[in-house]
């Protein structure tokens, strides 16, 4: 009789080889049994009988096929199941021996941490900036006070000194010692003198003052800033002045009547 086929198990693999041999000797151990079930009394006259039994083929029935189709199926389920435990088993173990790892080094990583900022210095605290004051406006230009006008004594230091200040600002040559030598031997330094005996005089055009200026002279060399009267020693002075050195360089270059 021919051996029907396993009909597949959803959920179950098709037996393999080493199950195939099981069921076979399952099937062999169940025909032997039936064996000794068949032999009377079962003792051990009969042990020939019953070996002669168990080398004839033994024909299966559907209900002894179909109890050992499903003792493998149930020993299949176990071994999977079984199976499916340690796996599950080895990657729950797996998972918390990361999870160990993992917290050992977030400890280590927290304590190191740690101990820097034990050891890193305090800074000390900057100090606040005082607010930088706006710039003072610049302060509005002064104009120079005017130089303070010179004073000169009212003689004849006086009087040749201040005409000097004034040929100075107009470019006159001339030194105090060659006006003063010229005032002496010209009017002994009498502002108002006046010659009434020379030529000059007799042709109406005396000379007059502190150099014995006349008329003419006087107006045509005359200084701007002086007086135009002149007997004014410091007119008198810087006109004179102004004529010797058109005509002679310098009054300094004057030694007799001019």
């Amino acid at each position: 009789m021919p051996v029907p086929s396993i009909p597949s198990i959803p959920g179950f693999s098709r037996l393999t080889k080493s199950h195939k041999f099981s069921a076979a000797g399952i099937a062999t151990a169940g025909a032997a049994a039936l064996a000794f079930a068949v032999v009377p009394g079962g003792t051990a006259d009969a042990q020939p009988n019953a070996q002669a039994l168990s080398a004839e083929p033994v024909a299966l029935t559907s209900s002894t096929y179909g109890k050992i189709q499903k003792d493998s199926l149930t020993q299949q389920t176990a071994l999977h199941a079984k199976q499916a435990e340690e796996e599950a088993a080895a990657k729950k173990a797996e998972e918390a021996r990361k999870a160990a790892e993992a917290k050992a080094k977030a400890d280590r990583e927290r304590e190191a941490a740690s101990r820097s900022a034990e050891r890193a210095p305090v800074a000390a605290p900057k100090p606040a900036e005082a607010p930088v004051a706006a710039p003072a406006p610049a302060p509005a230009p002064v104009a120079p006070a005017p130089a303070p006008k010179p004073t000169y004594a009212n003689n004849l230091d006086g009087w040749i000194r201040q005409s000097l200040d004034i040929m100075k600002d107009k470019g006159i040559p001339g030194s105090y010692d060659g006006i003063y030598r010229n005032i002496m031997r010209e009017s002994s330094g009498n502002p108002r003198a006046i010659n009434n005996w020379d030529i000059n005089a007799i042709n109406g055009i005396p000379s007059k003052g502190l150099l014995q200026v006349i008329d003419p002279t006087f107006k045509a060399y005359h200084v701007e800033g002086t007086s135009w009267d002149i007997y004014d020693p410091v007119a008198n002075i810087t006109a004179a002045c102004n004529y010797a050195a058109d005509r002679y360089g310098s009054m300094d270059n004057v030694n007799s009547a001019y």
